[in-house]
């Protein structure tokens, strides 16, 4: 049964004639590799509508364009305003919601245009900047784009900003929408250069984008690449798992070897279970088998790792990628011909009455199903088993949710703020968030001292101004800053750094015992954050050495990456003319830091040995991954939360109830049940 998304009514291109699509077929055929860049170009859906684009895009402001997964509107349209010397004034900024996507873009346009990465095209994401004076396609998150405004809310540098992905509607994304709007209305007012935004995704709400910039015209690229066969289940699954289990084992027997198959799942510890059940399995399996190649993807995967998927598997042998939604949209990985979908994704949900921002696993939307799905079609025809029934799809969101309506708005307002925003409360969202959401969020802020009231109006503090030129959470923010009082500056810059990247351990579950073996040298007592302060010192002292990375199982480039993020973190102190101690062996000094800056994270133990929030007295637990697992601290601040079959508490230190109420007396005095001593 061949199902396709409903697609609204708009402008319609075009789609290649049939002869056109035959020609197309026979090269794809032959492989991607086997084509010059030129022809796999021109062997895309959306080359067919090159002129008809240009001639629309040179003459709007402002268009929505929606185009099927593999039409190539990604990487082509940037180069079709290039060449046709659309924007060339300025830079074409594309923004992707994650970094993976972002690099792999850039190298991709990078090498079809034959230029040097950072030259002609490049990429920005947070704490790494591949670009020049030269570069005029620049592929970079939403993030860093929204930081960027902050120095400059009219974004001059650039000509065109292309929003891709929009349907996604992360936090950084909805607001750089009221941003690039605001930006390009005052361009006209004050006769500047004009900018032109382009809304882009595969499925989206047309209508409320179209509506939300000004009754912008929609344009659609017909033409997938290939079809789709989607199957589901009869019955509803109660172990997603073990269906996305029997799926890949049940396709592994019948098909070719050369057909690959990419299964979705929610995170990290599910991905390496399974892969180490799929490895174990296939080794069983009769000899008329192919050989199976299990590859794990997620965001905190050391890069080389990451880079596998992207090659192709050896003769014989058949790739199994098990992907987080980092594989839903924007990146291609090659040879993928079935997708197993889950249905499931992890997303953070808060709740402002009682504080709580949590990562749970939920499920997906039609719009994200429809994403994942395009992705069997890249190469040839694909199939796409969904492990849910057609009845349940139907009861699927159409969107999903918008971040900005489920997730902790401390960072958004301070951003808001620094952009001197004229009422935060009434910003032109497109999906505006509750009206709780942002009183919490002030209040957080207020308790953090980055926010006062002033004439009926919520303004920044000195310490709040300080707070903003940091890329990171508020609390982390704050944390620095008063590292110095505590004589501890260099050692919470590392930790922050830490908590900022992709993990830096890597356990496989396969060599849990060598794990532990290795880490034992570096664990402290006194929580997690200590312990990887160890990690980094040692890391640091031998040099940062590859094969000690490899032989203690920690993540080579993401340490590496900590270190860049620690420099410019650094540099940022420097400015500010910062002290920068260290507090050496005194580790008590950290985590009194550590207890000022996250005490809203707090959380002590009960008599029956629970754990609950200080705060809203919500039951935690502490993660198996933590160095704290099999102990019983009466206090500890964490870094976030996590819910899966339990609310677990990721990130610990241990601290004194009494740092908490030094921290802030006013917000404990009711809260915490512990008696000073």
């Amino acid at each position: 049964m061949n199902h396709y998304p409903k697609q609204p009514p708009a402008k319609k291109f075009k789609p290649a004639s049939p002869s056109d699509q035959q020609k197309r077929k026979a090269a794809m055929q032959c492989g991607p590799s086997r084509l010059s860049v030129e022809e796999q170009r021109r062997s895309l859906p959306i080359y067919q509508a090159r002129p008809h684009i240009i001639g629309q895009l040179r003459q709007l402001d402002c268009a929505v364009i929606i185009g099927e997964t593999g039409s190539g509107k990604t990487t082509q349209i940037p180069q079709y305003l290039y060449e046709a010397c659309i924007g060339r004034q300025g830079v074409i900024a594309v923004t992707q919601p994650r970094r993976v996507a972002a690099i792999s873009l850039a190298t991709r346009v990078s090498e079809e245009r034959k230029a040097e990465l950072s030259k002609l095209v490049g990429y920005t994401v947070r704490f790494e900047d591949a670009t020049s004076e030269e570069t005029k396609i620049k592929f970079l998150t939403d993030g860093m784009l929204l930081r960027e405004a902050i120095g400059d809310p009219l974004l001059r540098m650039y000509s065109v900003v292309i929003l891709d992905e929009a349907h996604e509607r992360t936090i950084h994304t909805d607001v750089l929408f009221g941003v690039v709007k605001s930006a390009q209305k005052k361009r006209k007012e004050q006769g500047k250069q004009p900018l032109k935004i382009i809304i882009m995704s595969a499925t989206m709400d047309v209508d409320m984008f179209s509506r939300y910039f000004n009754s912008a015209p929609v344009l659609y690229l017909e033409g997938r690449q290939h079809p789709i066969q989607i199957f589901y289940t009869k019955e509803s699954q109660s172990d997603y798992l073990q269906a996305a289990l029997v799926t890949v084992f049940q396709v592994h027997q019948e098909v070719p070897a050369s057909h690959d198959i990419l299964v979705f799942l929610t995170g990290q510890e599910e991905i390496e279970a399974m892969t180490k059940t799929c490895r174990d399995i296939s080794k069983h399996l009769p000899d008329s088998c192919p050989q199976m190649v299990v590859m794990p993807l997620y965001a905190s995967l050391p890069h080389f790792q990451q880079l596998r998927v992207f090659h192709n598997a050896p003769k014989g042998h058949r790739k199994v990628i098990l992907s987080t939604n980092i594989a839903e949209t924007s990146i291609t990985i090659p040879g993928i011909k079935y997708v197993v979908d889950t249905g499931m994704v992890k997303a953070k949900k808060y709740n402002p009455e009682s504080g709580l921002e949590v990562l749970a696993v939920q499920r997906v939307s039609k719009a994200q199903a429809w994403q994942r799905t395009g992705r069997a079609g890249r190469e040839d025809s694909g199939i796409c088993y969904r492990l849910y029934t057609e009845d349940e799809f139907e009861n699927f969101d159409e969107m999903t949710v918008p971040e900005i309506q489920r997730c902790n708005l401390a960072s958004v307002v301070l951003q808001l703020l620094v952009l001197k925003v004229p009422d935060i409360l009434t910003f032109d969202f497109m999906s505006k968030p509750s009206p709780d959401s942002m009183q919490a969020a002030v209040k957080q802020l207020d308790l953090l001292g980055a926010v006062e009231r002033k004439e009926n109006q919520i303004v920044l503090t000195p310490l709040g101004k300080k707070m903003a030129a940091f890329p990171l959470e508020p609390k982390f923010s704050k944390t620095i800053l008063l590292s110095p009082k505590y004589h501890c500056t260099e050692e919470i810059l590392t930790i922050v750094s830490l908590l900022s990247v992709d993990s830096v351990l890597h356990n496989p579950p396969a060599k849990r015992d060598d794990v532990q073996t290795a880490r034992k040298k570096f664990i402290s007592s006194e929580g997690d954050h200590i312990t990887l302060l160890n990690i980094y010192r040692a890391f640091k002292n031998l040099g940062k050495n590859k094969e000690w990375c490899r032989e203690n199982f920690i993540n080579g480039r993401n340490m590496a990456m900590v270190s860049d993020v620690r420099s410019q973190l650094r540099d940022i102190c420097l400015k500010m003319s910062m002290p920068l101690e260290s507090s050496r062996t005194d580790t008590q000094n950290i985590r009194q830091c550590l207890a000022h800056g996250l005490f809203m994270h707090a959380a002590e133990l009960q008599p029956d040995g629970t754990y609950t929030t200080v705060d809203t007295h919500q039951l935690v637990a502490i993660h198996p991954s933590s160095i704290l697992f099999h102990c019983k601290p009466a206090c500890i601040v964490y870094n976030e939360l996590l819910h899966t079959s339990k609310c677990y508490m990721r990130d610990l230190s241990v601290v004194d109830a009494d740092w908490l109420f030094e921290a802030a007396p006013e917000y404990f005095r009711q809260k915490l049940k512990t008696t000073k001593k």
